[in-house]
């Protein structure tokens, strides 16, 4: 689960590098947020020619987490990091390229633009 302070990659071509959880949208009571959650976010890097600079605050949806997730057939997903995909206020993503496999679960929450970019959804 991603809480407060958390760091993420950024699993699009955005320009962000590292993002910093600020306030997690979903999860349990608004603590923690899971796959296919939007968070507020704070980036920590950037690429020096982009768009968004460092220190601006971002909304993002998480499509890879490090902590074991159950899904309803009985098996457990778990990825080697935490990360996230920039979106706007619209729900749609800010790059054009998603970089990495994603987790299935964004295709039930309505990310289906998220998952067409990906290369690999498991």
């Amino acid at each position: 689960m991603v809480g407060m302070r958390t760091i993420l990659a950024v699993a699009d071509n955005s320009g962000a590098r590292r993002l910093s959880c600020i306030l997690p949208r979903g999860g349990d009571l608004g603590s923690r947020a899971g796959l296919g959650d939007i968070v507020t976010a704070a980036v920590k890097e950037a690429a020096p020619d982009s768009s968004i600079k460092k220190g601006k605050v971002v909304r993002c949806v998480i499509v890879r987490l490090r902590k074991e997730t159950r899904r309803k057939d009985g098996t457990y997903i778990r990825f080697d990091e935490n990360a996230a995909v920039l979106v706007n206020e619209l729900g749609e993503p800010v790059g054009t390229r998603v970089f990495g496999p994603i987790a299935r679960e964004l295709r039930d929450k309505r990310y289906m633009k998220i998952v067409s970019l990906a290369p690999e959804v498991i």
